[in-house]
């Protein structure tokens, strides 16, 4: 069925629900009409036709609906995932067909300039660079951890004795797609003085080392267009097993409700604002002493979590920044 009528396209993968559909249900209380758009079903399950230059529409064709792009008022970029291929395909092809895949949907993002993204492609690769961010973060006046990205193992024994001992290893970027998604994902990890023997492992890849800021709490923050949702874990309670709490299990970790003071809230609105996103789930460290502590922004962040534990109407406030209201 050809869909009428003005529509806001969600950008997700098949394994994506509790989020999407709050953001989806919000929409549709709205008065708007969601249309669903899974990157990894296509192009084995999706269609695209994408017409240049003959004044043809283009369209996207997912099960029963379409949609040709000018309906599309307004677009959320959740997750770009990887398509699923047919097990049956040559392996030699299977790198061809992944790149020409995502070409195209490369090719849809553009042909979808004229609608409001929260956010802008372009805005959210330039935010996702995690140098940046520190400096960034730091100009602004927050405090970061002192941090060193090398490749190389010396310096990295080095940091480690003028830090104390206390440092973690992390990487730029993630090498998975989501938390929850399949595919290696290196956690923040503490580095002992007996894991400096392998640095010499670091010519094939450099890493991120940071001092380990000791812990009260750990914050993620939320920002959804000019609006902050703020959810805290009591540090305490997992410090001696994890340095990260995405390893924990959400069954046994609820998390809190937390008020930021106002000059840090003030300072996370000019970091947004400075790389022009509407949205953005911060990641924070509370230290005994109570001052706070940036660690980094991940553009297309995690919150479900937090409406799920603490109530917050964050799928309504990102639905109300689709459609301007």
């Amino acid at each position: 069925m050809s869909l009428s009528g003005e529509v806001v396209l969600l950008i997700t993968h098949s394994g994506d629900f509790f989020t999407v559909d709050r953001v989806a249900e919000s929409l549709v209380r709205l008065g708007a009409q969601p249309f669903r758009l899974d990157t990894d079903k296509f192009p084995g399950v999706v269609r695209l036709d994408l017409h240049v230059g003959d004044g043809s529409s283009s369209r996207i064709i997912y099960g029963e609906n379409s949609i040709r792009t000018e309906q599309v008022r307004s677009v959320w970029m959740r997750r770009i995932w990887s398509p699923e291929l047919s097990k049956d395909l040559i392996p030699q092809f299977q790198a061809a067909c992944v790149n020409e895949s995502l070409a195209m949907l490369e090719g849809l993002w553009d042909g979808l300039r004229q609608a409001w993204w929260v956010d802008n492609l372009q805005r959210i690769s330039a935010a996702e660079n995690k140098l940046r961010q520190l400096r960034v973060a730091e100009e602004i006046g927050l405090r970061i951890p002192r941090t060193l990205v090398t490749n190389n193992g010396e310096e990295v024994q080095e940091f480690f004795r003028m830090i104390g001992g206390r440092m973690v290893a992390k990487l730029l970027t993630p090498l998975s797609q989501s938390m929850q998604g399949s595919g290696f994902f290196l956690y923040t990890s503490a580095v002992k003085e007996e894991d400096l023997s392998d640095v010499g492992s670091l010519r094939y890849c450099p890493m991120v080392f940071q001092e380990q800021i000791p812990k009260l709490r750990e914050l993620r923050v939320v920002f959804v267009n000019g609006k902050l949702f703020v959810g805290a874990l009591d540090a305490l309670l997992y410090a001696n097993s994890t340095a990260d709490w995405r390893q924990l299990d959400n069954s046994n970790f609820l998390w809190q409700p937390h008020e930021l003071p106002a000059e840090i809230t003030y300072r996370l609105q000019i970091f947004m604002a400075h790389f022009g996103l509407v949205f953005g789930a911060f990641d924070l460290i509370q230290t005994p002493s109570e001052e706070y502590v940036f660690l980094e922004v991940n553009p297309t962040g995690e919150w479900g979590m937090l409406e799920r534990d603490l109530g917050y109407p964050i799928s309504q406030a990102i639905a109300q920044a689709l459609l301007g209201v």
